[in-house]
């Protein structure tokens, strides 16, 4: 619990310090729509290469066991570990969807 409180208020100190002010133009106003759109992609990478990750990491500790008592297992963990990776490429893929469309 401690972990996440410091690792929000790190976040939090994180964005007092690096905001910037930013003067709209009467060109380009800011929508309530656009701030939604890159809030939204944000956390299709983000949420997803999480997911990726704790995927690997239990996939790869699995694939390490497995290996140690027989080695010929090698080939045929690699694939599923590569699946588990392919949640962050598809995450990254509905973010430039999102920014795009």
């Amino acid at each position: 619990m401690k972990r996440i409180l410091f690792f929000v208020l790190i976040m939090f100190i994180s964005t007092a310090v690096f905001a910037q002010e930013h003067e709209t133009s009467a060109d380009l106003p800011v929508t309530y729509a656009g701030v939604l759109k890159y809030f939204a992609a944000a956390l299709a990478v983000g949420i997803s290469c999480i997911a990726g990750g704790m995927a690997v990491a239990k996939i790869g500790a699995a694939a390490m066991g497995a290996m140690s008592e027989n080695a010929d297992l090698s080939g045929k963990a690699l694939p599923y570990a590569g699946l588990a990776e392919g949640i962050c490429l598809w995450g990254f893929l509905v973010a430039l969807l999102i920014l795009l469309l």
